[in-house]
């Protein structure tokens, strides 16, 4: 059953058709993820369904007695006020109504107060928030103004769960928040027993939570049942069955128009209704909305560096009593592809700052390469001057930009970003945010570099710009360090990942966040059987040494493999083999589009063997390192 719809919806921003008689419906329990390119209206949409803007034509439509708490990218939150207060706000009608009971207002209808009161569950709405703030790790009595904007989020969510609304309405909910709490977050997400309908361009995220794909793609909205994967899969074949037929209508078009220009020939066997469908098919061309080109990305890495970009030898480094980077040792080489990965304010920057010579450490050594040339992509856009124009932004005082040996007029540079000639003497300020952050990318390329610092990159760029992107930085010949939470986009670019461990600590491990979780929980298993059990506490005055058995002495020393587990240690290569090669073909399945062809029982049963592969590997592997230490 649906709980809010739209139909034949119409929207527009100046001249673009956002909704061009777009449908729509969210049902009960649905998690919906939102997707489609920058700038084509999904928060306009999201803000549609809150009832905060509204459409030019069409019908929303909503159950009635429906609640619904829309979350915006940049929550607007009381900085002055605390935690618990702000969270309170979610339940403002509860805390109006139970004043209301208590004044005993003669003229009040106090029956139905109570009525609502109990309806609302608002005699103890103070239980409720503290419920909230505790399941989401809050301290209500900290002040707002001083929170991170990871924790503002959090807060901002705090507030839209209290109400325990019907519906949640999410715009990149990931956005300023680190690993850990992306993953706390879909925890959440999934335990949510309402309808739930997110915007988010995280590939990982969404096919950790969402349960059906809507893209907003030429003003229409198309769903998808499954996940991104199964998605990814339907939008291939769909747009490869869109070219075709668009290629047969053109052929078709072009055929009728030498026909109707034939002249007298023409005339005399020209049909009514032949004329009238020409000329249908003219204003159906004239109204078909192609798809977009693509975003074309290139970099001029200039001349190339040394081997080595730069060597830490033990360096630490501490601020206030805290120590950011303890005893960390690590060699960069031309060409690496580093990720930086750890909580917000564990240190990310700082240790790139030391990596690229910018910070002398307290303790240690740091060896910089020669004929390093770095550029930066910056997290906050601090760069961008709002007021000047693209253009300007992009090659200041000239219309003309090199591209390593090529030269290009700067708006042909610009349209390769997806910005048309006339926006090009437009302000940075008109821009979204998705548009600033590919501005920010072309004005990165633009400039040579052998060294490139992305920090947080991932931020509001659609998901076809992120993929592109990855295409990019995986052909790069330089050396890329990447700080970012999107899981995905680390896995498809980094060749090695330093994480932040606590107090301090970095280590290094070899390919991008899906090894290190591997890696690490194996590294966790094997010290967990490795520990020794606690001995008992030292008594006052030392008892007499028990006489020690010959069988003691024996079981005390290392053993020998018995039988037995010899024969499962000269198996298990064999059992792990068989598992690598079952999990290749079924990666190549969910990566290709048969698969999707054959039904969700399928699809499900395959993604569920998929997993199940990859817990199996874990223990046969941990149980080959137990069997090895012995």
């Amino acid at each position: 059953m649906a709980v809010l719809s739209i139909s034949n919806a119409h929207l527009a921003y100046g001249h673009v058709a956002l909704l061009d008689g777009a449908n729509f419906s969210l049902e009960t329990g649905e998690r919906v993820g939102l997707i489609g390119r920058n700038g084509t209206g999904k928060s306009s949409l999201l803000k549609v369904l809150a009832q905060i803007d509204k459409l030019d034509d069409g019908l929303l439509q909503l159950q009635q007695g429906l609640t619904s708490v829309y979350v915006p990218q940049e929550p607007e939150l009381r900085p002055e006020a605390s935690i618990f207060d702000v969270v309170s706000e979610g339940v403002a009608e509860a805390k109006a109504l139970r004043e209301r009971y208590e004044i005993h207002d003669p003229e009040d209808d106090l029956e139905w107060v109570a009525e609502r009161i109990e309806h609302l569950g608002a005699w103890n709405w103070e239980q409720r928030v503290e419920e909230t703030l505790q399941r989401l790790n809050l301290d209500g009595t900290r002040i707002v103004g001083a929170l991170s904007g990871g924790l503002k989020k959090r807060v901002a969510l705090a507030r839209a769960l209290v109400a325990q609304p019907d519906v949640l309405l999410l715009d990149e909910p990931t956005n300023h928040l680190d690993l850990d709490a992306i993953t706390w977050l879909e925890e959440l997400l999934n335990g949510f027993k309402g309808s739930l309908l997110l915007i988010t361009h995280d590939r990982s995220f969404l096919d950790n939570v969402a349960n059906r794909i809507v893209e907003l793609d030429r003003g229409q909205l198309r769903g998808y049942p499954g996940n991104f994967a199964a998605f990814t899969a339907a939008k291939a074949y769909e747009l490869e069955n869109e070219a075709l037929f668009n290629a047969r209508f053109d052929k078709i078009l072009a055929q009728e128009e030498i026909w109707i220009r034939k002249g007298v020939e023409a005339r005399r066997t020209r049909s009514v209704a032949r004329i009238q469908r020409l000329e249908a098919m003219r204003l159906q061309h004239a109204a078909r909305r192609d798809v977009q080109g693509k975003v074309k990305l290139d970099i001029d890495t200039g001349g190339a560096s040394g081997k080595i970009v730069a060597e830490l030898d033990s360096v630490s480094k501490s601020y206030g009593g805290r120590t950011i980077v303890r005893d960390f040792t690590a060699t960069i080489l031309r060409g690496d592809k580093v990720g930086l990965v750890g909580a917000n304010g564990a240190g990310k920057t700082t240790l790139l700052k030391m990596i690229l010579g910018q910070l002398e450490p307290d303790s240690g050594k740091v060896q910089m390469g020669s004929k390093i040339n770095v550029a930066y992509f910056d997290q906050m856009r601090d760069v961008l001057d709002l007021d000047a124009t693209l253009a300007d932004t992009i090659s200041p005082g000239s219309e003309w930009i090199e591209i390593g040996s090529q030269k290009k007029h700067v708006k042909s540079y610009l349209g390769d970003f997806l910005f048309s000639p006339a926006r090009a003497n437009s302000p940075v300020k008109s821009l979204s945010g998705g548009e600033r952050n590919r501005l920010l990318l072309a004005r990165l390329f633009a400039r040579p570099a052998n060294v490139l610092v992305l920090d947080e990159p991932t931020n509001d760029l659609d998901i076809e710009t992120l993929e592109l992107l990855e295409e990019l930085l995986a052909e790069y010949d330089g050396t890329v360090f990447l700080v970012s939470h999107d899981r995905r986009f680390l896995d498809n670019v980094v060749t090695s990942t330093i994480v932040s461990e606590g107090d301090g600590r970095w280590r290094e491990y070899e390919g991008g966040v899906q090894d290190w979780l591997i890696q690490s929980k194996r590294a966790a298993a094997i010290r967990a059987k490795q520990e020794p059990a606690p001995t008992p506490a030292a008594a006052v005055a030392p008892a007499a040494a028990p006489a020690v058995s010959p069988d003691a002495l024996v079981s005390s020393k290392p053993r020998k493999l018995s039988y037995k587990e010899q024969r499962e240690l000269d198996e298990l290569p064999a059992k792990v083999a068989a598992l690598e090669a079952e999990q290749v073909q079924l990666n190549a399945l969910l990566n290709g589009t048969e698969l999707y062809t054959k039904g969700a029982a399928r699809i499900a049963e395959v993604t569920e063997r998929a997993a199940k592969i990859d817990e199996d590997l874990l223990i046969l592997m941990e149980r080959w390192e137990v069997l090895e230490a012995k």
